[in-house]
């Protein structure tokens, strides 16, 4: 049976039924007539046929006026109701009569549950007045239960022209009913459309129980034919938002493949952008700290806008052979540069703003100079520093006594500083004392100490500022500090302690070779003067660079007490012995005469 019947069995409709005997709603008007039920001819001159095999012709005249005939001819119906009913199948197939086990076996059907055993067997079917169909529950089994008058019945049929209009309201069921099975005639969405482009939104402004009642009392709206209304403008909606949406994903996908494709190539392949030619006449001061990588530099250059990106300056450096000689320092350079004329101009001296701190410098020489990079008066930077000197970072056992006369001497370390106008001194001399105390950090100067017998390591610093201020070459600096080790030895039979160094004096007098007398000089009784006191001046003459500070910690041990610069500028001659370093003495001065 369709889902116009009452159950799946063979069971007859009731003859009341307004669609008993319905051929379809479009069934052809050639058949009327030709098929008899019960002995008597059936003839359908509309629609509807002449049942008068229970007698009741006149029920039937009732449909005919409430259903017009003329409403049906347009309207469409699946193949499946246009078929013959099952009575007609039976009286065509046996005759005038159908057997009366047929009718026996669907009256048995129903009895025994049929498709609703479960629940009519528990349900007791009370006749409703108000229902046409309550009268025949006879014809469908006697006293059985039937649903088909209650709320879990399905509705029955309505015609074309009725279908849309509001349903006569329906008690609430007292219980969850059953599913409704998806029939044949909806096409709905799984029906090989999926709901989101179907359009589907029956149910979209309205609570899903109120659709699904709606859906079960066979309100289809629309579903005759196409969408309409309200329903077909929500399908062309969805549609259309359906394919933006495909479409931006889409586009989106291709201009991300796009965007990043070009990228790639830009790094693989395309050239680094760049400047072109020696920049503007606007200047600005870089300063490139320590240590730096080409990419270091390149950044602070991109950043103060001399450069246009990194790679321009990286590969322009590369390319020039002297690249990586590029120093720590400060540079003055113009802006909007190529990559090629920045490497070229960080080359030249000229471009930096940088001081470079002599192996060797007194402090006094120093401080000159950094007056004159920041374009300071002369003495500005001296009195900082006298002033400061405890806020710069000293180690703890620099200015160990009173007699030293600059606690920062020894501590502003040889090497290349950034100094250009607007920085103060006291920013530059603090850098200087701390890249001198981090070095003597890594060389260890308090175990060194004691390994030679001194006392503190401002001695193992004093020392290399000696070795400093008088060796000529590297391979004098070894030898000159092995003097200094043995004459500091009280009890040697050369000197007995005394250093008698020449670069003492000088310090005392800040000069640097002077010719004087040693008559003169044993009369100066400073605490620098070697000549006059045993032992170490009380600090550092200077500040020792690297190769003098590696000296000192490894000399040689070959007896070394004397020596003589034997052509007064390059050249020193050392000696073992006093005799040694008499005829030395000679040498000198017989090259001083001519």
């Amino acid at each position: 049976m369709t889902e116009y019947g009452r159950g799946p069995g063979s069971e007859p409709w009731h003859p009341e039924d307004p669609l008993y005997g319905d051929g379809g709603w479009e069934r052809q008007q050639a058949q009327a007539g030709q098929s008899s039920y019960d002995g008597q001819p059936q003839h359908y001159p509309q629609q509807y046929g002449d049942w008068s095999a229970d007698g009741q012709q006149a029920a039937y005249g009732q449909a005919q006026q409430q259903y017009p005939p003329q409403q049906y001819p347009h309207q469409q119906y699946p193949q499946q109701y246009q078929q013959q009913p099952q009575h007609q199948q039976y009286a065509q197939q046996y005759g005038e009569q159908a057997p009366q086990q047929y009718v026996d076996q669907g009256q048995q059907q129903y009895a025994n549950g049929g498709w609703g055993a479960g629940q009519q067997a528990q349900v007791p079917y009370t006749a409703d007045p108000a229902d046409p169909y309550a009268q025949q529950t006879a014809a469908y089994g006697g006293e059985q239960a039937d649903y088909y008058g209650t709320p879990d019945a399905y509705p029955p049929p309505e015609p074309p022209a009725r279908r849309g209009a509001e349903p006569q309201s329906q008690p609430e069921p007292e219980s969850e009913p059953e599913p409704e099975p998806q029939t044949d005639w909806d096409p709905g969405p799984d029906q090989g459309e999926h709901a989101f482009f179907a359009g589907g939104d029956d149910g979209d402004d309205e609570p899903d129980g109120e659709a699904e009642g709606r859906e079960g009392r066979g309100e289809r709206k629309g579903r005759d034919g196409g969408k309409s209304g309200k329903n077909g403008k929500s399908k062309k909606g969805r549609n259309g938002t359906a394919c933006l949406i495909v479409v931006l994903v889409l586009g989106g996908g291709i201009a991300g493949v796009g965007y990043f494709g070009y990228q790639f190539y830009q790094n693989r392949f395309a050239p680094a952008p760049d400047y072109t030619g020696d920049g503007t006449s606007a200047t600005v001061t870089v300063e490139i700290p320590k240590g730096a990588t080409g990419y270091v530099i390149a950044r602070e250059l991109e950043k103060k806008g001399v450069v246009k990106s990194v790679d321009a300056f990286v590969a322009a450096q590369a390319e020039n052979p002297d690249g990586k000689k590029i120093q720590a320092g400060v540079y003055v350079l113009n802006k909007g540069m190529s990559g090629k004329s920045a490497v070229a101009l960080m080359l030249n001296p000229k471009s930096q703003n940088n001081m470079i701190v002599a192996p060797g410098q007194r402090n006094v020489q120093v401080y000159a100079a950094i007056d004159e990079k920041l374009g300071l008066s002369k003495g500005t930077t001296a009195k900082v520093a006298k002033k400061d000197y405890k806020s710069f970072g000293l180690p703890d056992w620099a200015n160990d006594n009173e007699e030293i006369k600059d606690p920062l001497e020894g501590f502003l370390y040889p090497t290349t500083y950034p100094a250009a106008k607007g920085m103060k001194p006291a920013d530059i001399l603090k850098e200087m004392v701390t890249t001198a105390t981090a070095k003597y950090e890594t060389l260890d100067l308090e175990a060194k100490a004691k390994k030679f017998g001194l006392d503190s390591p401002l001695q193992v610093l004093t020392v290399a500022s000696l070795v400093q201020a008088e060796g000529k070459t590297s391979d004098d600096y070894r030898k000159m500090a092995e003097v200094v080790y043995n004459r500091l030895d009280l009890g040697n039979p050369q000197t007995y302690g005394f250093l008698q160094f020449d670069s003492t004096f000088n310090y005392v007098k800040n000069e640097s070779n002077i010719d004087i007398s040693e008559s003169e000089i044993n009369k100066n009784k400073d605490p620098y003067n070697t000549y006059t006191k045993k032992g170490l001046p009380p600090g550092p003459i200077g500040n020792p660079g690297d190769v003098a500070m590696k000296a000192t910690l490894n000399p040689t041990d070959d007896g070394w007490y004397y020596f003589v610069a034997t052509d007064g500028v390059s050249k020193t001659e050392f000696a073992k012995n006093h005799e040694e370093f008499q005829r030395l003495k000679d040498k000198f001065n017989a090259s001083k005469r001519s």
